[in-house]
């Protein structure tokens, strides 16, 4: 389907997965466009997808009438080492075509996939409020309290301001961009986001660690994260090494507000443990 927004969100523009496989996609011209090598490679399991996606090309023009100027946009995604590289891509219309044309169990529920993100997401991306609580939902299911849920969601609202930021200043790779949130956390808190999830306890690569923070520790995340983004602005930080200064500069100002507060309440507001566990533990106490 069409929309009207000329250009959604940067951070959108990232990878959705189908079946535990990575789809790349990006927006253009008012639509999504999908990586094709990438959702030959979901379909097929091919160990060589660009070489399967080259043959079915050549049988989807020879025998099918299919036009691949028309169907098929040369654009620019990230690859695996970081780097930004022109790739076969098509919006939802023309990928059905294609898939249409590859014998494969998983044809239809990627077509019923790929009708709820590309639909999904463009509602969201409309209206702001249906992502939110779409994540609403999503954690009170799990069962954190409302008050955390806000501060998690405007963490989040915070967090693409500041990726947005840093996207239109040079800072273009997954890689650079860890490394920038990962000054801010060493700043305030002296650990690094691996670290930190050490001393979280969490062990699976999935996990969130901003899932698992108290309301204190969101707090002063996002106290950094919109200094860090304010610092950047006023300063006209470019590039990788000048939004590095200034992403520690924003940890310390979070730092200064960390050691302030520590200081009236008399004890540490960093804590080891996990937020929801520790709220269930003490819902049992108050039980017994």
């Amino acid at each position: 389907m069409k929309s009207n927004i000329k250009n959604p969100n940067q951070a959108s523009n990232k990878l959705v997965i189908f079946q535990n496989k990575n789809i790349r996609r990006t927006w253009h011209n008012g639509d999504w466009y999908f990586s094709v090598v990438d959702v030959v490679e979901a379909l097929t399991d091919s160990s060589i997808p660009r070489r399967y996606w080259s043959d079915l090309k050549r049988q989807l023009e020879e025998k099918e009438g299919f036009e691949l100027y028309e169907n098929i946009v040369q654009l620019k995604l990230q690859s695996t080492d970081g780097k930004f590289y022109f790739t076969d891509c098509a919006n939802t219309e023309s990928l059905l075509r294609i898939v249409q044309s590859i014998p494969s169990k998983k044809a239809e529920p990627f077509k019923r996939w790929l009708a709820k993100v590309g639909y999904e997401r463009v509602q969201e991306i409309e209206n702001p409020e249906l992502g939110q609580n779409r994540i609403r939902q999503y954690y009170e299911l799990k069962g954190y309290p409302k008050s955390w849920i806000e501060k998690r969601i405007r963490g989040i609202a915070i967090r693409q301001d500041l990726t947005n930021e840093w996207l239109e200043r040079d800072i273009n790779q997954e890689k650079e961009i860890a490394i920038l949130t990962n000054e801010i956390s060493k700043a305030w808190s002296g650990k690094g986001v691996s670290e930190y999830k050490k001393f979280k306890k969490l062990t699976k690569p999935n996990e969130n660690l901003r899932d698992h923070m108290t309301d204190w520790e969101l707090i002063l995340t996002m106290i950094g994260k919109t200094a860090t983004t304010d610092i950047t602005q006023i300063r006209d930080s470019q590039g990788f090494e000048e939004c590095k200064d200034s992403a520690n500069e924003g940890g310390q100002v979070a730092k200064e507000t960390k050691n302030s507060i520590e200081k009236r309440l008399g004890k540490s507001v960093i804590s080891e443990n996990n937020f929801l566990k520790s709220k269930k533990s003490k819902k049992l106490i108050n039980c017994e």
